[in-house]
């Protein structure tokens, strides 16, 4: 199927009981592609690039753990299925991971509007993050939320900059509270790139 055709279904959700027995080879079996979909970006930032397999797993997880049912079915697709990426972009759930709350305030709180500097680098050019859904991620006090969803669009001649050995490709952040780079390995440029059309 097509990148750019790919949905989580109704049809690919399984029963929660079948899950709960499938559950922990699943997620044994989803370790070393999310390993190779995270990239650490500087102390308390990753970026966990999301595909279908991720999400598809994300929503039997929800379903099982909220046991909303066949009612819950259609919220959680409607949540996850953005997050799918379509072929002309990577797209990013992006986590400041602080696990002192204390600590965690004080930095959200100097981290406002950090979503729209967050980028994708392909050679020379910056893709900035583009929010997923018309949440507002950042408070009007400047406090900023530890997740943001992102996309990032890539052109055809961008991807293909993005597949050519030698040239660096890595994720960063220009806000002023926080600026950091961190260049993407071959083994996950050669994952992602399985996202592309």
């Amino acid at each position: 199927m097509p990148a750019t055709l790919r949905r989580i279904t109704p049809a690919d959700i399984i029963p929660d009981a079948e899950f709960a027995k499938q559950r922990k080879a699943r997620r044994s079996a989803l370790l070393p592609l999310k390993r190779l979909r995270r990239v650490d970006l500087g102390p308390v930032c990753s970026f966990y690039f999301e595909t279908y397999e991720t999400m598809l797993f994300q929503i039997q997880e929800m379903l099982l753990i909220e046991k909303g049912g066949a009612a819950q079915v259609a919220d959680e697709l409607a949540a996850y299925n953005p997050l799918v990426p379509q072929g002309s972009e990577l797209v990013a759930t992006v986590m400041f991971e602080i696990e002192d709350p204390v600590r965690r305030a004080a930095t959200l709180a100097r981290l406002g509007g950090v979503e729209d500097h967050l980028y994708l680098q392909v050679g020379e050019e910056k893709i900035y993050g583009v929010q997923d859904g018309d949440v507002e991620r950042t408070r009007e006090d400047g406090k900023t939320s530890s997740v943001h969803f992102l996309h990032f669009p890539l052109t055809e001649a961008q991807k293909a900059v993005f597949r050519s050995p030698g040239v660096q490709v890595l994720v960063g952040s220009d806000h002023e509270a926080y600026a950091h780079m961190a260049v993407l390995t071959p083994a996950t440029r050669a994952e992602l790139a399985r996202d592309f059309a």
